[in-house]
């Protein structure tokens, strides 16, 4: 929200306007990507929904995982001759798909 306004004199304002707000008790938030996973602790969520339409605020700590195992970069690199690295790069290019990963490092 905007810093030093009342809380109260905010709410009432988005009331006006045909906003609601309502907050959401979370512990973990998770969002799933094609090349990473975001995982969110601590969040704060707040679902603001105005115009019909809903929509979710998330704050906090933020983590980037990513979505390729070792075991798809070690096949790879096994298949490929290429090292680690690069099996990890292609994979994330081609989002985690092994035989196109394999393909294009073939084809290089």
């Amino acid at each position: 929200m905007i810093p030093g306004m009342n809380p109260q004199v905010m709410k009432q304002a988005m009331k006006k306007m045909g906003m609601k707000q309502e907050d959401i008790e979370a512990s973990e938030v998770i969002i799933k990507t094609p090349g990473a996973d975001l995982i969110i602790r601590n969040p704060q969520v707040t679902k603001i929904i105005m115009m019909g339409q809903e929509s979710l605020q998330i704050t906090g700590d933020i983590e980037e995982l990513s979505s390729i195992s070792e075991d798809d970069i070690n096949t790879v690199a096994e298949q490929t001759g290429c090292s680690k690295e690069k099996a990890k790069e292609v994979l994330e290019e081609v989002d985690g798909d092994l035989a196109e990963a394999i393909i294009k490092l073939q084809g290089e």
